[in-house]
């Protein structure tokens, strides 16, 4: 793989840009592998790339039924933040958070990761509590977060109004290292180090069938042929119960669409990512001088990638109240990702009925914060056939068992 660098930008800018290669490579694929991943998004690269990174297995395909990262990897609106209030989300997004810091130099691609800070507003006193106590927590936790008045709320983004005659700003559960990176950079840049190691990225290929012997996974079917596996990974977030079906067991999980959409660009106004959880909303500033708002998931069941009227006029009238300054500004574009919910709004990282089939699902709307953490959970247990720390609380046992990590109530809002 040629490294980006300056000199090598220099170089080519004598030759033309003649001299570039592909990021990838788009290979058929071969009759076996001894691990097949299914989805190629970030959770699915990020895993592949740490199977080889950490525990040096390459022979690897990742399947992809449309493009690389046109799921909710390119559908998401970047937040990164691991200030949880359960010990065990906290410790992977933290993980995941920290692998952000560095993921750029370790890729040699730049993920435009950017650590400006994340302000959760406490609107109400129940919130001001509530943060106060995730605060407390974080601290034994190892993960640096603050309480901070409506006065520091002010300074950090002074377009916010703290003052708003239904829900001020009481204060604000503040991240200083959390933040945003590029979405689609994060899955080009586990592309293209995943190529670098040999492993297979097969676009256009959809599984149809889980292929099994004897309770064991031997393989899939797939719309450009049969591949065999010793060991399969899905990961494929919204259509996880989809792919659960075909390998024969179920999942507790269902799917929604979450929706976001972008301003017309301005000129720089907030540096920081501001979520109001009381209001549901959710605002940063991209590079390009787009306002990135989110709100929350559809109250019902769906497969759809597109926007609806209704959950803009939801979500921009909430926030409006709290950042005046964007009212008169015109939509940019809309879209949805399918998110995967699981009952206590925490993910999925476990050994399944089939043996040697492993899956990892159920981040719901906080998928792309934890994608680094993920993948690093998530190939240690493909590696070893035992999860490590990090994915152990995670098993799909816990449902049976009562053994809720209940982040839809600890931390208010899963984004």
């Amino acid at each position: 793989m040629k490294r980006y660098s300056a000199f090598a930008i220099a170089k080519e800018a004598f030759r033309h840009q003649l001299g570039w290669e592909r990021a990838w490579r788009s290979p058929e694929p071969k009759p076996e592998y001894e691990v097949i991943i299914v989805g190629a998004g970030g959770h699915g690269l990020a895993t592949a790339y740490y199977l080889g990174k950490n525990h040096g297995i390459t022979n690897i395909a990742i399947l992809e039924k449309n493009w690389l990262g046109g799921g909710n990897t390119g559908r998401n609106t970047t937040i990164i933040r691991s200030n949880y209030l359960q010990d065990a989300s906290a410790a992977i997004y933290e993980k995941a958070r920290s692998l952000y810091e560095t993921l750029s130099q370790d890729l040699n691609y730049n993920v435009m990761f950017s650590p400006r800070g994340v302000a959760m507003l406490a609107q109400t006193h129940h919130e001001v509590r509530g943060y106060r106590r995730t605060a407390r927590a974080n601290a034994i936790q190892g993960v640096e977060t603050e309480f901070i008045g409506s006065e520091q709320v002010k300074a950090l983004c002074p377009i916010i109004n703290v003052d708003g005659p239904r829900f001020p700003v009481l204060g604000a559960l503040w991240q200083p290292r959390g933040g945003t990176a590029r979405h689609d950079a994060v899955a080009w840049g586990y592309a293209r180090a995943c190529s670098d190691m040999g492993m297979d990225i097969i676009q256009n290929c959809a599984v149809t069938a889980v292929r099994r012997t004897g309770g064991t996974v031997t393989g899939v079917e797939t719309t450009r042929g049969a591949v065999g596996c010793r060991k399969l990974g899905i990961v494929v977030a919204g259509h996880s119960g989809v792919l659960a079906a075909m390998a024969g067991f179920r999942l507790p999980v269902e799917s929604v669409a979450l929706q976001a959409l972008v301003s017309e660009p301005v000129k720089p106004c907030m540096d920081i990512v501001v979520m109001a959880n009381t209001v549901h909303g959710y605002m940063s500033q991209s590079d390009k001088g787009e306002l990135v708002i989110g709100g929350g998931a559809d109250g019902f069941n769906n497969y759809t990638q597109r926007g609806s009227f209704h959950h803009v006029e939801e979500t921009v009238r909430a926030l409006v109240e709290t950042f005046p300054i964007i009212s008169r500004l015109r939509m940019l574009r809309q879209w949805a990702g399918i998110v995967d919910m699981t009952g206590d709004r925490s993910p999925i990282l476990s050994k399944t009925p089939l043996e040697n089939c492993f899956i990892n699902c159920g981040w719901g709307t906080g998928g792309f914060k934890a994608i680094p953490g993920s993948g690093w959970a998530m190939a240690e247990l493909m590696a070893k056939g035992e999860p490590g720390p990090l994915a152990a609380p995670f098993g799909l046992d816990r449902f049976r068992e009562g053994r809720f990590i209940d982040e839809s109530v600890a931390a208010g809002v899963a984004h």
